[in-house]
């Protein structure tokens, strides 16, 4: 069975599913994330154990979480896309589901501003703690160095 199959059976809000190169790759609503999550993680028809990307992506109406887990058994990954808004730019932290969110939702939330809700150590990892902004969004601007998109 298809995860994606899978998934909609176990009545999550699969969306735009496609296959890219060796990965599926589909959308789901940030709402459902914590759930979705624990069920790739533990299900035991077919569960993802490694995280091994996670990232945000700014599309300049709104951000985008990506997430790339593989199945350690048959080495097959997915990739799950979870829109986000700028103005309710969170979302439920993984990092108790897999020990390497743990820093990678660090790396979002200060660059940027994404903010992990449960995660136990938010704290800035590579800006000062007075930095104002968030550097990767595409609105960001730095007048100091110039910076403008």
């Amino acid at each position: 069975m298809d995860i994606v199959e899978l998934l909609r059976n176990a009545q999550f809000d699969i969306t735009s599913a496609f296959q890219l190169k060796d990965r599926r790759v589909f959308n789901a609503p940030a709402t459902e994330w914590e759930m979705l999550a624990d069920f790739l993680k533990n299900n035991s028809t077919y569960p993802f154990e490694f995280l091994f990307c996670l990232t945000c992506v700014d599309l300049k109406t709104a951000l985008e979480m990506n997430y790339f887990l593989r199945n350690l058994t048959d080495l097959s990954e997915i990739q799950i896309k979870i829109p986000l808004t700028y103005d309710e730019a969170s979302i439920c932290s993984v990092h108790h589901l897999w020990h390497t969110a743990e820093i990678l939702e660090r790396e979002v939330s200060d660059l940027f501003g994404v903010h992990f809700l449960q995660h136990p150590n938010l704290k800035k990892l590579f800006l000062p703690e007075n930095f104002q902004g968030f550097p990767l969004r595409k609105n960001f601007e730095d007048p100091v160095n110039m910076i403008k998109l």
